[in-house]
């Protein structure tokens, strides 16, 4: 993807702090000090304050919504189980009637219901329209930096130049980083940042010594000024209004709605393959997963790369929790507390994804790990009476699903290319037009998007091909070998610098 730059500039002078070691904690602002500021619960208390929005002929709740999509997923896997008789048959002369059911379930009927039920959903999905408050409340973003010197600049020229209307404070978090990335980040405040946003105000808080990502980030919420938290990668570049629409949308959304997520999508796609392929992943599967489970009311994760809080939730649940998997952990704390998160499809994050495949297996192992922290943190999710209970559940199937990938469906291909057709064979291409169905509708959906954005999609066709039919098979292995890492202990670290 390819953004529009920002024409707007406006001069006015930067104020830079650098602070070393720690600061004694502030207390956050209580609910009289909010209300006093002209904000309910940290938002615009007035529906009159709203501009007016067009109401819609006819609409369906997201129950409704949801009991259509449920009903469709089943109808297809129960097709796929009566489609599926003869391939079911064959292998289970070979390997016997139970491996041979639970092989297929894990090839075939999961993820069918799973893609149709996505499918369904975001072609439903007619979400409402961001609304805009005649006052802005103040923001105040987290940036945590750890040997980000490469990087870190275009960050921070991304926060300075948004076009948020309200006032917002950056705070730079250099957490130990052993290269230049607090003399890059002070010196580009200093110098390149007087033609942005009159409103933000940037400081830099200096930890000599590396304390994690969730360490750092606590620390910058104690210090931070605002009710509304933003975390930034300090490996990412924000669209011009990203700030402005993710916090729109968190006044847009129902009450309830504590944390929203920011759509994350791939900046260095041109680098290689890889980096290409992946391109695809946050365009197609991590973005229309999060929106549809946004749609009921809970998406699983408020990724640390963009996404705003509600200061008061954060400090509700103790902040981020000491783990890898610190976004996840903390979002599904927040679920288990009732709070509904929401995502901003356009709020737009472009970030830096591995390069190597070997820095890419890193990273999706730490993931796996992630998931494994929530389940054992927040199980008790699997039992809440909830609409995005069900998305709980389908990650707790990621695990049998990627074990079969990996030791069933990979070993297959590899038999079927020697003649031996027991796992792969022609009735596995009965996935294939929900697949491709499935692509198309995501497609159409995402690329709207972006045109609203004004921002247009490179076409690379290889590396579509590539996520269709073969980033599973890479990925699933990937994913066992993180599961496998949790369950034995190892030792856990960030592991993609």
């Amino acid at each position: 993807m390819v953004a529009r730059p920002s024409k707007a500039r406006v001069r006015a002078p930067k104020k830079i702090e650098i602070i070393d070691d720690l600061v004694g904690p502030r207390s956050s602002l209580n609910t009289h000090q909010i209300r006093a500021n002209g904000w309910g619960t940290g938002l615009i208390e007035s529906d009159a304050e709203f501009l007016p929005r067009r109401r819609a002929l006819f609409y369906v709740t997201p129950r409704g919504k949801y009991l259509f999509s449920l009903l469709l997923a089943t109808v297809w896997m129960l097709f796929s189980i009566w489609a599926s008789q003869p391939w079911l048959h064959d292998l289970s002369r070979q390997i016997g009637f139970p491996l041979a059911v639970t092989i297929i379930t894990m090839i075939a009927y999961v993820p069918g219901f799973m893609n149709m039920f996505l499918m369904s959903t975001i072609a439903l999905d007619r979400r409402p329209p961001r609304m805009m408050p005649a006052r802005y409340p103040a923001v105040s973003i987290l940036v945590a930096c750890y040997n980000e010197s490469q990087s870190v600049a275009d960050t921070l020229r991304s926060l300075a130049t948004q076009d948020y209307p309200g006032d917002y404070e950056v705070i730079v978090l250099d957490d130990g980083s052993t290269d230049d990335t607090l003399y890059v980040a002070g010196g580009i405040i200093e110098t390149d940042l007087a033609y942005g946003n009159p409103r933000a105000h940037f400081r830099i808080q200096h930890y000599p010594t590396n304390a994690g990502k969730s360490a750092v980030l606590n620390r910058g919420l104690e210090i931070a000024s605002h009710e509304l938290i933003v975390t930034v990668d300090g490996d990412s570049w924000l669209h011009s209004n990203a700030l402005r629409h993710i916090v729109e949308r968190k006044i847009s959304d129902p009450p309830g709605t504590r944390a929203v997520a920011g759509a994350v999508l791939a900046r260095n796609a041109t680098v290689n393959m890889i980096a290409g392929v992946q391109e695809w992943d946050y365009f197609f599967g991590i973005a229309a997963v999060k929106r549809m489970q946004s749609m009921y009311h809970g998406t699983l994760v408020a990724q640390g790369a963009f996404s705003l809080y509600e200061r008061s939730a954060l400090l509700e649940v103790g902040g981020w929790p000491h783990c890898v998997g610190e976004d996840i952990v903390l979002s599904w704390a927040l679920l288990a507390r009732g709070a509904r998160i929401g995502y901003a499809e356009d709020a737009l994050v472009f970030t830096n994804v591995p390069d190597r495949f070997a820095q890419f297996a890193r990273q999706r192992k730490r993931w796996s790990r992630g998931l494994m922290e929530a389940f054992r943190h927040h199980w008790r999710l699997l039992f809440k009476g909830r609409m995005s209970t069900l998305f709980v559940w389908w990650n707790l199937l990621f695990l049998p699903l990627d074990l079969t990938y990996t030791f069933a469906f990979v070993p297959g291909i590899l038999l079927a290319l020697f003649g031996y057709y027991w796992l792969v064979s022609l009735w596995t291409l009965l996935i294939l037009p929900l697949t491709l169905l499935w692509t198309g509708v995501i497609y159409r959906v995402q690329h709207r998007m972006l045109q609203r954005q004004h921002l247009k999609l490179r076409h690379k066709p290889v590396s579509v091909m590539l996520y269709v039919f073969l980033y599973s098979i890479i990925l699933q292995p990937v994913c066992v070998w993180g599961y496998a890492a949790e369950l034995m202990g190892l030792r856990k670290k960030w592991d993609t610098k």
